[in-house]
């Protein structure tokens, strides 16, 4: 029992299994994977705070659109180019490139104008204002 080793799942089939050996121990992704950027949104009575992981971007390469209620954020992940010398190879590649977006509305709208943005260790943070609202009347029925 000393040579047991975890399968991972999209290697399930006896192909796999023995493509699997065959290029041990080079990594076979069978799963393309999908960039995703997560975020978390805080109110308070006066605006919205938006924390958004994108790491491994410049802040250069981020871009934010506010209309009304929907926010808008988009990021350029670039590769980096990997020379390797002395005959090396890459053995496992894991990092990915490529355009992420997220689009999400709030309940209220924002003032683009008092909206500020940074970015620090891979966290984009907004601090979104909402916009004053007209004033509620009351009206008179005729």
């Amino acid at each position: 029992m000393k040579h047991l080793r975890k399968q991972e799942e999209s290697f399930g089939g006896p192909l796999e299994s023995a493509m699997r050996r065959f290029f041990s121990p080079a990594f076979m992704d069978t799963k393309k994977t999908n960039l995703q950027m997560r975020i978390d949104v805080d109110e308070d009575v006066n605006a919205y705070t938006v924390k958004a992981d994108v790491p491994g971007v410049k802040k250069e390469d981020i871009n934010i659109q506010v209309d009304g209620n929907v926010i808008r954020i988009d990021a350029e992940m670039k590769r980096e180019k990997d020379t390797k010398e002395n005959g090396g190879k890459t053995v496992r590649s894991e990092r990915y490139w490529g355009d992420v977006s997220r689009t999400f509305s709030l309940a209220h709208d924002i003032d683009e104008s008092k909206t500020t943005a940074s970015y620090r260790d891979g966290v984009l943070t907004l601090k979104l204002l909402k916009k004053a609202g007209a004033p509620s009347g009351r009206i008179v029925v005729q």
